[in-house]
């Protein structure tokens, strides 16, 4: 018997026993629950989203305006980026449109983390609905929201939207 006859099979076993190891260790990871760091920070910011999205759900531009920072910066795949300006012009267009767009968060998809000495992290997906020619028409993204507690109150500060499959 050679050396190559002999290391192959070794080769091999070592290579699927880190292949499956590997794949265990990834199936771990996409299974872990998440736990918020801190329970009223979660409880906080769960509160905010949910009035945030119900002023764009009811299309109340001057409620939705007060969850925004005036250096407000939104990154989105789709569009580009945008300032306050542009975004609160943006809600107002849309909020005239003949159709009604409403946001739902997805259930379980919610995270918050701290930002010390400044505000969270807020991260999740959610789905947007309309009805168009009389069929709903929904898509599912990915967002990232930097909520600043600003004199007391949760100002967003920079918007991140993504997975909008261009």
């Amino acid at each position: 018997m050679n050396i190559k006859t002999l290391l192959l099979p070794l080769c091999l076993t070592t290579f699927f026993f880190f292949a499956c190891s590997e794949t265990k260790s990834i199936q771990r990871e996409k299974t872990t629950v998440y736990t918020p760091a801190d329970k009223a920070l979660y409880d906080s910011i769960a509160h905010q989203d949910s009035l945030l999205f119900t002023a764009f759900n009811t299309r109340n531009l001057e409620s939705l305006k007060q969850f925004f920072s005036s250096n407000l910066e939104v990154y989105q795949d789709n569009i580009g980026v945008r300032n306050y300006e542009q975004t609160i012009a943006a809600f107002k267009g849309l909020f005239q449109n003949d159709y009604v767009l409403t946001r739902t968060l997805v259930n379980g998809s919610l995270e918050v983390y701290p930002i010390k000495g400044y505000g969270a992290i807020e991260t999740g997906r959610h789905t947007f609905c309309h009805t168009e020619n009389g069929k709903l028409d929904c898509g599912t993204f990915k967002f990232v929201h930097i909520w600043e507690k600003q004199n007391g109150s949760w100002k967003i500060t920079k918007i991140v939207t993504y997975d909008h499959k261009l």
